[in-house]
């Protein structure tokens, strides 16, 4: 859900990082270089996003993987008494 809730926050600051950038009144050049500096900026910003998404994503798989190996001991354990 994160995730999803991510990439829709990155595309929509894209979408308002190129609107902003066409409709103001520069030259070519300088427009380019605003794209050019944006871009970096955003691609800094979801590099960020996807490491959290990651992490996050990590720690669930991480509980999981014990929650499951806890109950498995505790099967095993109720089969042997």
């Amino acid at each position: 859900m994160r995730g999803k809730i991510a990439v829709g926050a990155i595309i929509g600051a894209v979408a308002g990082v190129v609107t902003g950038v066409l409709t103001a009144p520069k030259s070519g050049r300088e427009t380019r270089a605003d794209i050019k500096a944006r871009a970096e900026e955003l691609k800094t910003k979801a590099d960020k996003a996807s490491r959290q998404v990651k992490k996050s994503t990590e720690d669930v798989s991480s509980q999981a993987t014990n929650k499951i190996r806890e109950t498995v001991d505790e099967a095993k354990n109720s089969f042997k008494k």
